[in-house]
């Protein structure tokens, strides 16, 4: 087991991107500011996407532009194209993340492109970023199955894999964006994909759909794994995958984590606190475990 792990926050954007009723730019940049005040130190802020496709990321600059920003911490913001890439420059970001899936059916019905469509489309996104002096991070969707053509060839899930690292993504983010995972396919796909590109490249993006992200990500770790996303208070889901649950709760991952004795550099009971005060301003109960509990345990940073 490693001896710490470097936890990615994802709930502002992921978390937040499909929720329905319009959440002020006001508490995102609250939400993003207290999960930096937990110890995290990567929290993806927002997305320059299409507001017409997504309204809720319609106030990204806005969101960008209000934030106090902590030494130390970075806030990467997710793009589809070059159009996105310009208006996050314009915006002052830092870092970008990047988007496809090893899977067509999925990327036909999320991007309307093929794999190698959307591969060639995402080169000179990263190539101008880079020339810009940005870091990118590539997102790979899809790799332990899909909600439209069922299982992922392994083969396809490592050739995307690789053709993202040789564009220059410093890491890569291995999603499974429907949560159907077992910790034995898992523990196969990371492998693969680490003996491809390096495991020092990965992260982990794990769905809890049927209750597996935390046994995945354990059977990732055992294999190398040192970077995990994940989504305060378990929100979000995927809008292209029915029935699909958010991703696994930062607050029961950084428990996991503190009780096998890794590091995150994170205050869990302040971690807990702002998953239940985001939880509250969208008018719902916590999705974590820990939320509902109402405390971490003792458990130690």
């Amino acid at each position: 087991m490693p001896d710490s792990v470097r936890v990615v926050e994802v709930g502002p954007r992921d978390g937040l991107q499909n929720e329905a009723q319009a959440v002020p730019a006001a508490t995102k940049i609250e939400l993003i500011e207290r999960l930096a005040d937990c110890g995290l130190r990567t929290v993806e802020a927002t997305s320059f996407v299409s507001p017409r496709w997504v309204p809720q990321m319609a106030d990204a600059a806005e969101v960008l532009a209000g934030l106090t920003r902590r030494d130390g911490v970075a806030y990467p913001v997710l793009v589809p194209n070059v159009q996105g890439l310009e208006r996050a420059l314009a915006a002052g970001a830092g870092e970008i993340a990047v988007f496809t899936a090893a899977s067509d059916a999925f990327n036909r019905r999320n991007i309307n492109a093929s794999v190698d469509e959307s591969l060639t489309r995402l080169a000179p996104v990263v190539e101008m970023a880079l020339a810009h002096g940005l870091k990118v991070r590539a997102y790979v969707s899809t790799v332990l199955g899909c909600p439209y053509q069922g299982d992922v060839p392994l083969a396809e899930v490592v050739r995307v894999t690789r053709a993202v690292a040789r564009m220059g993504c410093y890491e890569i983010s291995l999603g499974d964006t429907i949560g159907v995972g077992t910790p034995g396919r898992a523990r196969a796909m990371f492998r693969a994909c680490a003996e491809a590109v390096g495991a020092e490249r990965l992260a982990l993006h794990f769905h809890d759909t049927y209750g597996q992200a935390l046994a995945n990500v354990y059977a990732c770790l055992e294999e190398g794994a040192r970077v995990v996303d994940a989504s305060v208070s378990g929100l979000g889901g995927c809008p292209y995958a029915q029935g699909a649950s958010g991703n696994v709760a930062t607050e029961d991952l950084v428990y996991m984590l503190h009780g096998l004795g890794i590091a995150t550099g994170i205050d869990l009971d302040r971690l807990i606190d702002t998953g239940r005060w985001i939880s509250a301003r969208l008018g719902r109960a916590p999705a974590s475990r820990l939320g509902r509990i109402g405390g971490s345990g003792g458990s130690a940073s």
